[in-house]
């Protein structure tokens, strides 16, 4: 969500820009935030797996799972798919 965000904010303040420069530019101004915020979560998740008890392992275990990937489905499938996306609109309505 923060860099489909940031994406529609760079749109806006930058309309000269072509799209992949935009979307490079809103990638690389999050991904630094993106992994601090995926890596202290998994760090912590993973404190919780090592030194809590048994009973919640396997529900520690899956949120560790959906951290990593969760952040690596947003940085390397949802992004280029939202691009391929707004590529092939801006195409569409450039022919219209």
């Amino acid at each position: 969500v923060v860099v489909f965000d940031r994406i529609r904010e760079y749109l806006g303040l930058y309309p000269k820009r072509n799209l992949k420069e935009n979307v490079n530019n809103a990638i690389n101004s999050t991904l630094s935030r993106t992994i601090n915020t995926s890596g202290t979560t998994l760090v912590t998740l993973l404190a919780i797996f090592f030194f809590g008890g048994e009973t919640i392992r396997g529900f520690i275990f899956a949120l560790i799972i959906g951290v990593v990937v969760g952040t690596a489905a947003t940085i390397f499938l949802a992004t280029p798919i939202a691009y391929d996306l707004m590529a092939k609109r801006a195409k569409i309505d450039g022919e219209k």
